[in-house]
């Protein structure tokens, strides 16, 4: 098991656990599938993707329960990056933390599971 990240509006993913389903943010939805990050690269969407956005959930999913639409795919620099092709379902949440900002804009990460 691999455990996997999704930085998410926290309206967007209460919205979704609402609803019992998850198709996705602006860029996902954009891009044909659900964009992940790992241990390793959360931080660093985090930086690229979100540089001061407040009011985000940070949600931990394990890789295998994601299924066979969940490809690990080369990105930035070859690195490997999960994609969901499918919906999500929020209830396979692991768990869903705040993820909040500094007084320097950074966001501050809860512990993380590899």
């Amino acid at each position: 098991m691999t455990v996997v990240y999704k930085i998410c509006p926290a309206l967007l993913w209460r919205e979704a656990e609402t609803q019992g389903t998850f198709r996705g943010a602006g860029a996902d939805l954009a891009d044909g599938f659900i964009h992940f990050s790992t241990a390793e690269t959360v931080e660093e969407t985090a930086r690229r993707h979100f540089a001061g956005v407040a009011d985000l959930v940070l949600v931990a999913f394990d890789d295998l329960s994601l299924g066979p639409e969940l490809r690990y795919e080369a990105s930035r620099g070859g690195a490997l990056f999960p994609h969901l092709y499918g919906r999500l379902d929020p209830a396979a949440a692991l768990w869903v933390k705040p993820l909040p900002l500094a007084d320097d804009g950074q966001h501050v990460f809860p512990e993380l599971l590899p």
